[in-house]
């Protein structure tokens, strides 16, 4: 069995003999890009380029997935947020400069509304020139933020905090808004060949909003985008939806539970043990930490951290986080195992 089926069964809930090692979350290295001939910049703004970067790290370590877009805000530039992006040496990933709305209400304007900017076609295209490229041999994330994460981008997020205390409707409302957005864009990356959706929800993680926003605020809306997701016509199967958290969640696995993912994958803060026991039948995704281990650690401090995740019984491997693009390439393979 090829390592690209092996994990198809495993998200199609199917039974495997042993957790595979890949990932839903960005996963490329200085190192692949300097072997593609790319700087850092020029991979977000062309679909060639962008394809390549994401392929690099298969071509250069086994690690059998990739994941597109190669950052976090196209929804929101998409959306008319302006992005800021970095000098090539910086490695840092670009971000919001100049947010579209400045409260949660002016968010009630997108009803009905498609996307009018933004890069969604040249991610498309770049998916589209994975699956050619590579696609028969590894699995491809179309990686897209919560709605929350999102929410953050496009509105300024201290009016948002403060909406959150005074105004929680309006807050849903947006929330609710945003999830139709974010399923019309998902549904794009499914159609372009991408195998399963990663829900990157950083900033609506219940580990940093706690449980009673999360639960009527966030869930709602992350319950909104699964189904959203998981509607097919009759005969297909629908596409695995993950949902990835940060922060330490230990607590709150039994209302990410409810959110209609098909996994849940969490970060190095979390006791697996207690997640996995909370989780019972749902897919478990962890959680070996990036920066840490992946990073700044040897290959017996990564052997380490995957046994220990095994052990403690998640379905798949995953680094907790996005990968440090100055990650070694010995350090991913020990985590391939």
């Amino acid at each position: 069995m090829t390592p690209r089926q092996k994990i198809l069964d495993l998200l199609f809930k199917k039974e495997v003999d042993t957790p595979p090692a890949f990932s839903g979350l960005i996963h490329v290295t200085e190192e692949g890009l300097a072997r593609e001939g790319l700087s850092w910049n020029e991979i977000h703004t062309n679909a060639q380029k962008m394809a390549k970067a994401a392929a690099s790290t298969y071509k250069l370590t086994g690690m059998p997935s990739a994941a597109l877009p190669l950052e976090l805000c196209s929804p929101a530039e998409m959306l008319g947020a302006e992005l800021r992006y970095y000098p090539d040496e910086d490695f840092r990933f670009p971000q919001v400069g100049k947010v579209k709305f400045e409260s949660t209400k002016e968010i009630r304007e997108l009803e009905n509304r498609e996307w009018e900017g933004g890069r969604v076609d040249l991610i498309c295209k770049a998916i589209e020139l994975v699956k050619q490229d590579i696609g028969k041999d590894i699995v491809i994330s179309g990686m897209i933020p919560g709605p929350f994460t999102l929410l953050l981008y496009v509105c300024r997020p201290k009016n948002v905090f403060i909406e959150v205390k005074k105004n929680p409707d309006l807050v849903l409302n947006a929330l609710l808004l945003l999830s139709s957005f974010l399923s019309k864009i998902s549904q794009a990356y499914l159609n372009s060949g991408a195998d399963f959706i990663t829900i990157h929800e950083m900033g609506g993680s219940p580990g940093f909003v706690g449980p009673k926003p999360f639960t009527e605020l966030i869930l709602p809306a992350l319950q909104k985008l699964t189904l959203r997701l998981g509607s097919v016509q009759a005969g297909e199967l629908p596409r695995p939806r993950v949902l990835s958290v940060c922060g330490k969640t230990d607590a709150a696995m039994s209302l990410l539970a409810q959110t209609g993912a098909d996994a849940i994958s969490v970060d190095q803060l979390n006791d697996l043990k207690a997640s996995r026991a909370a989780l019972k039948d749902m897919m478990l995704f962890g959680n070996v930490d990036p920066v840490g281990v992946l990073w700044q650690g040897d290959e017996g401090l990564v052997a380490e951290a995957v046994q220990k995740s095994k052990e403690a019984g998640v379905d798949a491997v995953w680094p907790g986080c996005d990968l440090v693009p100055q990650t070694s390439i010995q350090n991913i393979q020990k985590m391939l195992g």
